[in-house]
């Protein structure tokens, strides 16, 4: 009877050993082929929730969570999610140091928990957040190549008896895969940047260059239609006055376009060199201080139509400014938000259809708290193609991706840079086939307070 019983243990734990070798061997093709491949966040993010599906069903566990580590909050975000409080709980923070997994993350080592309600530092607000019952749970800690824990993996509530070191072994593989997938990304990714930022740097070298050429032009013919204007000016007493009327009406309109255009060259050229070492600094992370003014919000706007005006005529698309009652003068970065609203609005031109239209719209709302009241409300809104929501989801976020060819999804990055200087919030919402609206709201702040 006694070697029957060991023998179905050593059969029971050969079965748990195969299972949990042929999890790891799908999860370890998976990512290989991945890498091999070349993981981006988008693949990543696909590739981890079907890793952490692999390993829950493994360990037959009700739910689960691979969280990461955000420093800047000092948070453990619930990154992806199995369950189904999944949609509740996705992108949720908790604090670093609270809970079971706030443990595991401090110290690196792994536990089993056979009945929450024992442990004194059960974080609970998440059960009382979703009405979710915890029962029993496993949780490992998610390293980086270095050996510094960058997250945790937490399975929920076995469904047959309690979690075993079969268990915290299986998720301890599938940690140490998946911390590896994500520091491969982020590598990739360090590198990548590092290419563009040097790459940058030489553009912005030979963009300098370039419009020095474009700038003496530009000076040179104002000052040589100056001269002709003068010459013109001084043949006035030997033309009869009908014949100089006419001839001062056919100047007019092009004497007021010269000047604006050469205004525009001008302001154009330090507006481009400016935007090339922004985009550099970007890259690198760099972000200078802001310059807080009194500034007309609708007047930077305008300024944005006009200098794009020509890029939208060529594409057949009409630039409105709404300003959507009256507009006070605000405490804003004005270069920054033209930045800001000139990256937005180039944005949606090309992914403008002819005939359709982006308009910039302006408003206050002075009533309430920011962010749902006591705001400068900006809108960007376009008749264009929509965003798919792959790339939705991940704009304005160090995963932003571009949709163009040869786009690196830094234009976002920057818009989002100027108005977290602002600490304000922009979101986007979008339509297939029906086009994008992207809300931007800053606090109200007047010049007199």
């Amino acid at each position: 009877m006694g070697d029957k019983i060991v023998g179905d243990e050593v059969v029971r734990e050969l079965e748990e050993r195969n299972r949990q070798l042929n999890a790891v061997f799908r999860i370890a093709s998976a990512l290989y082929s991945a890498t091999k491949e070349g993981l981006t966040h988008t693949r990543l993010d696909d590739l981890l929730q079907d890793v952490l599906h692999i390993a829950l069903d493994v360990v037959s566990a009700d739910a689960g969570t691979l969280y990461l580590y955000n420093p800047d909050k000092d948070t453990l975000v619930f990154r992806y999610v199995v369950g189904e409080k999944a949609n509740e709980l996705m992108g949720l923070e908790i604090p670093a140091n609270k809970g079971i997994a706030g443990e595991v993350f401090q110290t690196s080592q792994p536990k089993i928990t056979e009945d929450v309600t024992r442990e004194k530092v059960h974080f609970k607000d998440v059960d009382q957040k979703t009405g979710y019952q915890t029962r029993n749970m496993v949780t490992v800690p998610l390293m980086d190549i270095e050996g510094k824990p960058i997250g945790v993996i937490q399975a929920l509530n076995k469904r047959d008896g309690n979690f075993d070191e079969f268990d915290m072994e299986t998720l301890t593989i599938v940690a140490t895969l998946a911390g590896t997938a994500i520091e491969t990304v982020r590598i990739q990714e360090e590198r990548r940047l590092a290419i563009i930022a040097r790459l940058l740097g030489n553009i912005s070298h030979d963009i300098k260059n370039m419009l020095t050429p474009i700038l003496t032009t530009a000076q040179t013919l104002d000052v040589f239609y100056q001269s002709c204007k003068e010459r013109l000016q001084e043949l006035q007493p030997s033309i009869s006055d009908e014949a100089w009327q006419k001839v001062s009406e056919a100047l007019a309109e092009f004497d007021e376009f010269f000047a604006e255009a050469i205004q525009m060259i001008e302001e154009g050229s330090s507006q481009i060199q400016e935007r090339v070492r922004e985009l550099s600094d970007a890259v690198k992370g760099v972000v200078a201080e802001p310059n807080f003014e009194p500034t007309e919000i609708t007047e930077v706007a305008g300024k944005v139509l006009k200098a794009l005006k020509p890029l939208a005529q060529k594409q057949g698309v009409e630039l409105r400014l709404e300003p959507i009652g009256e507009i006070p003068k605000v405490l804003l970065d004005p270069k920054r938000m033209y930045n800001a609203l000139y990256n937005l609005v180039n944005n949606a031109i090309p992914e403008t259809p002819p005939g359709g239209s982006v308009t910039v719209r302006v408003y206050v709302n002075p009533e309430g708290q920011f962010p749902d009241g006591n705001y400068l409300g900006i809108e960007v809104a376009d008749t264009g193609k929509g965003i798919p929501e792959e790339v939705r989801k991940l704009l304005f976020t160090e995963k932003a991706i571009s949709t163009k060819p040869g786009g690196t999804g830094l234009g976002t990055r920057i818009v989002k840079n100027v108005i977290d200087a602002h600490k304000g919030k922009i979101w986007v919402e979008s339509e297939l086939g029906k086009g994008s609206t992207f809300f931007i709201r800053l606090p109200l702040v007047l010049p007199e307070t």
